[in-house]
């Protein structure tokens, strides 16, 4: 078992009980994603800490205000460390009155982009309230880009991003009794394109739902995309293991 997207700097507990967690389930290799430069770096040093752990750097479209040449810059230094696996999180934000300007978040969003391209490691895609405008500037600049769309959350969308090939990641808002339009789409996914996640501390599945969520909860979420996929756990483990070892090249 994976878990595609997970912020250790962000979790109460330390590093070292969340990944004992989360290994002590079966959770063997997680991606853990900064959203600025302290965040990318402290997921590189959990990365160089524990060999389960993988790290994501980025510029998050809420921390994107006044992106320049030396954000990219020290993006790109970060992208150079070995254990860095993607680039991001990155995308587009509108949800709130007070994210920064649309754009500063789509010249952030291009530069990691490209950084994606130069470095050829896979995208790590945030988005809120911006679904068109997101996919738009996919469409436009990353074609050829490993995308990986983090927590899904537009199913109607669905169709067009499996066209494009992106994987699909789904978080523990999947297993919402609210979301079911969200599991409709998770159970039409193909095999080759899916992935989950818990997006820790945040989105607990359902049946933990009272507690911050951790990596180890990723097993949750799983349970309940196999449920509706109709295959057993250790086949959906093996199919979201498989994947992310391909989109992210770990062993």
């Amino acid at each position: 078992m994976i878990d595609s997207h997970t912020h250790l700097h962000l979790c109460q507990e330390p590093d070292a009980e969340l990944v004992a967690a989360a290994d002590a389930l079966g959770v063997t290799r997680m991606l853990t994603v900064g959203i600025d430069g302290a965040s990318c770096r402290a997921a590189l040093a959990a990365a160089e800490d524990f060999p389960q752990v993988f790290a994501a750097v980025g510029r998050h479209p809420n921390a994107a205000r006044g992106f320049d040449d030396a954000d990219l810059a020290e993006l790109r230094a970060l992208a150079a460390h070995e254990r860095c696996a993607a680039i991001g999180e990155t995308g587009l934000d509108f949800f709130r009155d007070s994210v920064p300007p649309r754009e500063d978040q789509q010249r952030a969003f291009a530069a990691q982009i490209q950084l994606a391209r130069d470095t050829d490691k896979p995208l790590v895609i945030h988005t809120r309230a911006a679904e068109q405008e997101t996919l738009a500037q996919l469409a436009g600049e990353a074609d050829g880009v490993s995308v990986v769309m983090h927590c899904f959350s537009m199913p109607e969308h669905l169709d067009e991003c499996v066209q494009r090939g992106y994987a699909i990641s789904f978080a523990g808002n999947v297993t919402y009794r609210s979301a079911g339009e969200l599991a409709a789409a998770a159970a039409r996914v193909p095999d080759e394109l899916l992935l989950v996640e818990t997006d820790a501390p945040y989105l607990t599945p359902q049946v933990v739902r009272k507690q911050r969520n951790q990596p180890a909860f990723v097993t949750h979420t799983a349970a309940f995309l196999a449920a509706v996929r109709g295959v057993s756990a250790a086949e959906l483990g093996a199919t979201v293991t498989r994947n992310a070892a391909r989109v992210f090249g770990w062993a």
